[in-house]
């Protein structure tokens, strides 16, 4: 066995690092502002969204997570200038959805201030978190499903990941269209759902699913290693 054969390409490597650092901030985000905010803020209560954890003591750790995966986005390549693109644009909506903050309208036991933002932030806040999210669904169904082998030749492995990507990006697309439900008719409709915090529930489903994908495209799961060892 060579030198060359008995060392993996480093470019490679970083790649799939890369893509599970960006999935495991993904995975993480909600439990952190759970955890942190109960530890941390004395907030025994889940907000009503992610974005509201702005206003409490986890606000450093939101826009500190939010802006980390901007970064990773933007350095983030891929194989083909669609990725570079794709990873350019979730580094600018993820740096909207964190610097064009959503407002409270009543101060919670939670938050440390009550800000009440211009109505055009929450629009500009909400479009940015939406498109962020269109961005990631766009990875897992039409890039990360991507190969250069011929369908009926593809590995084992790479098939098993297919699916993977496909179902993070369906439960994606799910969740954003629950959550505009909920904006749009069932939050009117039915106020008592309100409690049950509907849509920090979805945000956070949606999330794991883009950290899932990110993992597996990583290779975290379901990794070609096997392969080249076999091959060595």
């Amino acid at each position: 066995m060579s030198q060359e054969q008995g060392h993996e390409n480093p470019q490679l490597i970083s790649y799939n690092l890369l893509r599970q650092l960006i999935g495991l901030l993904g995975i993480i985000l909600p439990i952190l502002l759970i955890v942190g905010a109960f530890y941390y803020g004395n907030c025994e209560i889940v907000q009503s969204s992610i974005s509201d954890y702005y206003h409490t003591k986890m606000r450093n750790i939101l826009v500190g997570v939010l802006c980390a995966v901007a970064f990773f986005m933007f350095t983030y390549k891929g194989y083909d200038i669609r990725d570079s693109i794709a990873g350019n644009l979730a580094c600018v909506f993820a740096l909207g959805v964190a610097f064009f903050p959503t407002g409270v309208d009543t101060l919670s036991e939670c938050a440390e201030q009550c800000i009440v933002y211009e109505p055009w932030i929450k629009a500009v806040h909400f479009t940015f978190a939406g498109l962020f999210f269109g961005v990631l669904i766009y990875f897992s169904l039409f890039l990360f499903t991507e190969s250069k082998t011929p369908k009926a030749e593809l590995e084992a492995h790479k098939r098993k990941r297919n699916v993977i990507f496909k179902t993070c990006g369906y439960v994606m697309i799910a969740c954003v269209a629950f959550i505009a439900l909920y904006f749009f008719y069932l939050q009117e409709k039915f106020p008592e759902l309100q409690y049950l915090n509907p849509v920090f529930w979805l945000e956070s489903i949606a999330l794991w699913a883009f950290g899932i994908s990110w993992i597996t495209k990583g290779e975290l799961i379901f990794s070609d290693k096997h392969k080249k060892e076999e091959q060595q």
